[in-house]
C-alpha cells in the first residue's frame, strides 16, 4: 500500500508516453478523383456552362466531402444565379471546414450584402480583418462592396407598412 501512490504516477507515464506513438496524424489530403473533379468543373465554368460546372462541383463533393473549394465553387455559381440564400448556405459549410477561410468569409460577405444583410457582412469584414495582419483581396473585396452598397437605397424598407401614429388609428370594429 505505500507503493501506491508512485505506482499510480508511474502508470500514468507509461501510458501516455505509449498512446503518444500511436496517435495519427490529421488526414487532410482532399482525394485525387474529387481535385480532378473540381478542375473540370472550373473549365466549365470558364466556358459559363454553370449546370455542367455545378454538376461536376457536386460529384467531387460526393468523392469527398471535406473539399472546402467545391462548397466556396457551387456559392460563387449560386451568387451568379441570383440565389443569395443558397450561397451563403454553401459558404457555411466552408466555413464549417475551415473557420478561417478567407475567400469563404469574403464570399459569404457578399452573398449577405446581395440579400441586404449588411450589418452581417461587416461582422464577416471584421473577422476579415483580423485573420489578416495585413491588406488582403478579400479585405478590399469586400469592404468595396459594403461601401458600394451603402450608396443604394434600401428597397426592404419601402415594403413596410408604416404604423399608424396615436390618435390616427381607425376604431376597432365592436362584435356582437
Amino acid at each position: 500500500m505505500r507503493f501506491s501512490p508512485a505506482v499510480v504516477a508511474l502508470s500514468l507515464v507509461f501510458a501516455t508516453a505509449s498512446s503518444a506513438g500511436f496517435g495519427q496524424s490529421a488526414d487532410i489530403e482532399i482525394k485525387p478523383q474529387s481535385v480532378e473533379y473540381m478542375q473540370l468543373g472550373e473549365a466549365a465554368q470558364k466556358r459559363d456552362e454553370l449546370d455542367l460546372a455545378a454538376d461536376l462541383y457536386e460529384t467531387a463533393l460526393a468523392v469527398d466531402p471535406r473539399n472546402g473549394s467545391a462548397f466556396i465553387a457551387l456559392a460563387q455559381i449560386a451568387r451568379v444565379q441570383q440565389l443569395p440564400g443558397k450561397a451563403i448556405r454553401l459558404y457555411r459549410e466552408a466555413l464549417i471546414l475551415n473557420p478561417n477561410n478567407l475567400d469563404a468569409l469574403a464570399g459569404q460577405g457578399e452573398a449577405l450584402i446581395q440579400r441586404g444583410a449588411l450589418e452581417k457582412a461587416r461582422v464577416n469584414l471584421s473577422r476579415i480583418e483580423t485573420l489578416c495582419r495585413t491588406r488582403c483581396a478579400q479585405n478590399d473585396q469586400l469592404a468595396a462592396a459594403i461601401k458600394l452598397a451603402d450608396k443604394k437605397p434600401v428597397l426592404s424598407a419601402e415594403a413596410v407598412t408604416p404604423k399608424p401614429k396615436i390618435g390616427e388609428e381607425e376604431p376597432a370594429a365592436e362584435t356582437p
